[in-house]
């Protein structure tokens, strides 16, 4: 399980993910907790190379407030 970062805010409908380093997900990878539910997937990754952002669309169901701080991880 590879970390994706944390979920730094939340902005029309999507989880803003601040990555770790300067591997960004790729488009479409899979988002879990750590509780290894799946919270959605990656739309799209933005921001500086050096450590970028990733979007992360929510999967039906799947509210965002409590996501406000929690770490994600790639599947």
């Amino acid at each position: 399980m590879e970390a994706l970062g944390e979920v730094v805010r939340t902005a029309q409908g999507l989880a803003v993910v601040r990555c770790p380093d300067d591997e960004p997900p790729n488009v479409g990878t899979q988002a879990i907790d750590e509780q290894l539910n799946e919270v959605g997937r990656v739309v799209d990754v933005f921001g500086p190379v050096s450590r970028p952002y990733a979007a992360v669309s929510p999967d039906d169901g799947v509210a965002l407030a409590p996501l406000l701080g929690k770490k994600l991880y790639a599947r």
